[in-house]
């Protein structure tokens, strides 16, 4: 069976991307702060206690992982807080850097030595991190830690191509999640169907592209 790990698996999008790829024969450990009920019911692999802002946390688990043994990492949890030009919260701002940004190379960096040769790594990001896409202005730090994150999938993409490992840098899409506070515009089954289409299209010609789950590539 194939290993995936999915990092912000206790609800919304990363508890669905859990459940399809049990679904799809995979071997799932779900990183999590704490598991819902949800997550807990799936009988898939459970570590809590994780956060990807806690550097002994992320090293913890990372020793635990056999060397060469991960198919799939998905870097899946986020944070969405409000910052706008008339309420600049620079705290804010830093906190969505340290999980959206950092947060996902910490992970990615302490799992290197667990990804098998020819491995995926999927970042979930968002169009929000497009600075040509960026009409309205406002969401400072949300739009800036995930520019961030794009930024480092191209190089992570570039850095990891010669062990054959490749990135998908993935929009899910505006979906109805506890996030979006069930506003989105797309069910969370339709975002992951979409999310692992991109990843099973992913290849080294492709990667490090930036894509909306519906296949459409996005802007920088």
């Amino acid at each position: 069976m194939p290993n995936a790990i999915v990092t912000g698996a206790n609800r919304g999008i990363g508890l669905q991307l859990c459940h399809e790829l049990k679904n799809r024969g995979y071997t799932v450990t779900a990183l999590c702060r704490q598991p819902s009920d949800a997550l807990i019911d799936l009988g898939i692999n459970i570590h809590d206690h994780y956060d990807v802002t806690d550097a002994a946390a992320v090293e913890a688990f990372a020793q635990s992982v056999e060397p060469e043994s991960v198919d799939l990492l998905i870097n899946n949890a986020g944070i969405l807080r409000s910052t706008s030009l008339d309420n600049l919260d620079i705290e804010s701002a830093r906190q969505q850097f340290e999980v959206n940004a950092l947060g996902p190379l910490r992970v990615t960096h302490s799992l290197l030595h667990a990804l098998k040769d020819g491995a995926k790594i999927a970042l979930v990001t968002s169009r929000m991190g497009s600075i040509a896409d960026n009409d309205s202005g406002g969401g400072y730090g949300y739009r800036m830690s995930k520019a961030a994150l794009n930024a480092a999938g191209v190089s992570l993409a570039r850095d990891l191509n010669g062990r054959g490992i490749t990135v998908a840098i993935l929009h899910p899409g505006y979906v109805r999640t506890d996030m979006t506070a069930q506003s989105g515009l797309i069910d969370v089954e339709e975002s992951v169907t979409g999310l692992l289409d991109r990843i099973d299209e992913l290849n080294l010609e492709n990667s490090g592209s930036f894509w909306h789950s519906n296949g459409e590539l996005l802007p920088w």
